[in-house]
């Protein structure tokens, strides 16, 4: 199974691609997708959601994983980035991808271990999880751990409904929200 990773920005938008067999991972491509800043915010917005649909006719993903927005100091900044985030959860969407939401603390913790790590921690957790991807830093390292996150988290949770279905319980919904894309 192919998954997505996507870490928004509005200048920069991070994206990695794992296939995971069983609990193991292994890395397909990762890279960041960059908009003009000389451009309007509209054709910003554009060039994010093609570059990303691109990508996913290419790579061909079954399910998305995308980090939530947090807050910063600057509301404007605040909107900016939500808007590129909601392009760029608008394009899985689109394409019949269930897309999965995460908070930059549970990606942090699922990956290191600890919800405060710092940006070069994931990173390097990122690179001794996933060798063969190579040094990777900034946006792509991130998109990865959001890619990797999604895939222990969804391996966790087909592990606890086995359990309820083997114990005669329905399986109950888990925290995390996955929504099935339009048209799926």
């Amino acid at each position: 199974m192919r998954l997505i990773g996507i870490d928004p920005g509005l200048q920069r938008a991070g994206w990695g691609m794992l296939e995971m067999d069983g609990s193991r991972l292994r890395h397909v491509g990762h890279g960041v997708i960059v908009s003009d800043p000389k451009l309007p915010l509209a054709e910003r917005l554009c060039q994010l959601y093609q570059a990303l649909c691109d990508l996913l006719v290419q790579w061909q993903p079954v399910e998305a994983a995308v980090e939530e927005t947090f807050v910063n100091k600057n509301p404007s900044s605040t909107l900016r980035l939500g808007q590129a985030r909601g392009v760029l959860l608008l394009a899985p969407a689109m394409a019949g991808i269930p897309v999965a939401e995460y908070s930059p603390n549970l990606i942090k913790k699922s990956v290191v271990g600890t919800g405060h790590a710092q940006k070069a921690q994931v990173a390097m957790m990122v690179t001794t999880l996933l060798p063969s991807a190579g040094p990777v830093d900034g946006d792509a390292a991130d998109a990865l751990a959001v890619a990797i996150c999604h895939a222990h988290l969804r391996r966790n949770r087909q592990i606890i409904a086995a359990a309820e279905i083997g114990a005669g319980k329905k399986p109950t919904q888990n925290h995390v929200r996955l929504k099935r894309g339009v048209g799926a």
